[in-house]
């Protein structure tokens, strides 16, 4: 994205208030439906779980790889989980640089769910998601937490206003059309929420209310709104994976809900994104809650007492330290906490991807991480 003052031969686009006039959602129906019924059946795989915390931290984490990555960090979920138990991370190398990106979607991600438990999607809340995700990052000088105070232009690096392949709003038309989408987000004249959330996200996108950081804002208001609308139990449907291997098509379904007003287009792509995307996420919640049943059913050949919370802790932390293990477990015997971890390598359930080190070893509960992948 390029900064400057714009010509008056390429003019800023002006999003349409909300509702949007001339959408037949009648000619959505099946899409609707069956995009209720595949998040429903991802909602109730969640609630078969035991904890649905043991998939919290490797989803999140996944989520923020894959959103960072449309913006172009190429930091991998492994790596990730990888610098989390690292003893060292002083954010000099391109990798590091990635991984923090990443580790602040993931703790704008878990603020979301936090600020949700007590207050609705707001400007407040949606201006704290971006300060955080912009920390000691790239787009730090770029007025974390507030609207951007300039002319904005997108397209490819070096281009020109007159080659922009869209022009946002001026900023001093931001504040009307933002408030104008959140007295949308909490309507609830909807016809349905997945309609909703598609047209909200276009919107969010379309005022491009930030100087940087706009869209992976934008993906994280959408698990955070289906949970506030009650469609999900949980703030957890991410559909960065599905938007990320579909990219192309992204934009240029964005981009003709501006240039030709194709919002039947547009919305039938966004539900398609949450549909397949609950579906593939219900296999891997399917695959999980198997693995974790049957070890936990053979835990017994171990001769510990403390092998279920052992297990429990390797899916909470697929990629660990003894010490972070240790403290995850919650087992007071760091010893015993080593005896089992080398069990668990025996098995072949745990990788020692640090096999070089002496000291500060690094494992892999890579059953867990070849679902998560």
């Amino acid at each position: 994205m390029s900064e400057n003052n714009t010509k008056k031969d390429k003019k800023p686009f002006i999003p349409p208030k909300l509702p949007p006039e001339g959408i037949d959602c009648s000619e959505l129906i099946k899409d609707i439906g069956k995009t209720r019924e595949a998040i429903a059946r991802y909602d109730e795989a969640l609630k078969k779980l035991p904890n649905p915390y043991i998939i919290q931290h490797s989803f999140e984490t996944k989520e923020a790889v894959l959103s960072s990555k449309i913006e172009g960090t190429q930091v991998t979920l492994n790596e990730v989980l990888e610098l989390d138990v690292a003893r060292e991370n002083k954010e000099t190398t391109k990798k590091e640089r990635d991984y923090r990106e990443v580790v602040n979607y993931r703790e704008a991600i878990r603020e979301g769910q936090k600020m949700l438990s007590k207050k609705p999607l707001s400007e407040n809340v949606i201006k704290k998601l971006h300060k955080i995700l912009l920390d000691s990052v790239r787009g730090k000088n770029k007025a974390p937490g507030k609207f951007r105070r300039r002319q904005v232009y997108i397209g490819d690096y070096g281009t020109t206003i007159e080659d922009a392949r869209y022009i946002p709003p001026p900023p001093q038309d931001i504040i009307p059309l933002f408030s104008d989408l959140v007295k949308y987000i909490n309507s609830d004249k909807a016809p349905d929420p997945t309609v909703q959330i598609a047209i909200s996200h276009y919107q969010f996108e379309a005022i491009h209310p930030f100087a940087d950081g706009n869209g992976r804002v934008g993906r994280i208001i959408v698990p955070l709104f289906l949970h506030q609308k009650e469609v999900t139990f949980s703030p957890n449907i991410y559909v960065s994976e599905f938007l990320e291997k579909n990219r192309e098509e992204y934009y240029d379904k964005l981009k003709a809900v501006s240039e030709k007003k194709d919002w039947f287009g547009w919305i039938k792509f966004f539900l398609k994104a949450l549909r397949e995307q609950s579906k593939v996420t219900s296999e891997r919640v399917e695959k999980v809650n198997n693995l974790y049943g049957s070890l936990m059913d053979n835990s017994a050949e171990f001769n510990s007492a403390y092998t279920p919370a052992l297990i429990e802790a390797i899916f909470k932390l697929p990629v660990f330290n003894i010490p972070k293990l240790h403290e995850v477990s919650g087992i007071k015997n760091r010893q015993t906490v080593y005896n089992l971890v080398n069990k668990l390598i025996k098995k072949g359930l745990i990788v020692d991807i640090t096999p070089d080190k002496k000291r500060y070893k690094v494992y892999a509960f890579k059953k867990l991480l070849d679902i998560v992948n």
